[in-house]
């Protein structure tokens, strides 16, 4: 995504950009698979290695672990978990028999795990006891659609870092074509499309460049650059288009991820603000 483009990007086809996602909510969803699954399989044995039983629910918590990484699940078999679970306890039992788990680098890299498994658990929790309400989230799929506005615009822009820059483009603009001396010129990340935004609403870009879009029409390049806070923007305009914004079923499990970061960083906020840090 270009630089200066919002994170939260609404297309006509209904995708939502939810690239700038808090790892501690893409954690959520394996932390309460993992709670669950302990919680099933509490009783049982997955396996025992010198003596040493190893609980089932270690069995499924390491399968749901390595899912969440990505890992195929068809590798995942129960031999194949059990393997795993084995080799992990030959070792552990031979690192304690030479002393590792006395180190004091071991033991503050574990104590370490421990506060990041309490803490992801403790945001669990929250967000369990602060379930969205329907209501709130068509709220804010309502804000989302006002915010979009009815038309969808076509930009291409080329970046550089001064004014003087700038105008050399606009002159250099009267003999080439647009998408070569952006090509050549910008210092966008769109520059090796042609400077090529795609589809965008206003509200996901930053003032600036938005404000002076929305003036164009079809074809047309802005007579002036543009200032923002990531340089100077020469902007010309591809096209325009009526804008399908997304039905709420659509984009309602983003909505809520989204929320979700907001009760995150809120819960976060209201902690810190208690705690004495010295």
């Amino acid at each position: 995504m270009p630089s200066h483009l919002k994170s939260f990007n609404t297309t006509s086809k209904g995708n939502i950009d939810m690239r700038n996602t808090l790892l501690a909510t893409l954690m959520l969803t394996a932390t309460l698979a993992l709670a669950q699954a302990a919680q099933a399989a509490n009783d049982s044995v997955a396996v025992t290695v010198n003596g040493v039983t190893v609980p089932a629910a270690q069995a499924e918590l390491l399968r749901q672990e390595r899912l969440a990484r990505g890992q195929p699940a068809d590798t995942l078999n129960e031999q194949a978990i059990r393997e795993m679970l084995v080799t992990m306890e030959v070792l552990a039992q031979e690192a304690m028999k030479q002393g590792v788990d006395k180190r004091p680098q071991v033991i503050a890299a574990m104590e370490l795990n421990r506060k990041d498994i309490l803490g992801r658990a403790l945001i669990d929790d929250y967000l369990k006891s602060h379930a969205l309400k329907e209501e709130e989230m068509k709220a804010e799929y309502d804000k989302l659609k006002a915010g979009a506005g009815s038309k969808e615009y076509h930009p291409r822009h080329i970046l550089v870092q001064t004014e003087a820059e700038a105008k050399d483009i606009l002159a250099k603009l009267k003999k080439a074509k647009f998408d070569a001396v952006a090509k050549k010129y910008s210092k966008d990340g769109s520059a090796k499309n042609g400077g090529d935004l795609g589809w965008q609403t206003p509200g996901n870009l930053v003032p600036e460049f938005s404000n002076a879009m929305v003036k164009l029409k079809k074809g047309e390049v802005a007579s002036a650059p543009v200032k923002s806070q990531f340089g100077w923007h020469i902007i010309k305009m591809d096209d325009v288009r009526d804008l399908k914004f997304p039905d709420y079923d659509q984009i309602k499990p983003r909505i809520a991820a989204q929320m979700q970061q907001a009760q995150i960083r809120q819960f976060l906020a209201d902690l810190r603000a208690k705690a004495k840090v010295e």
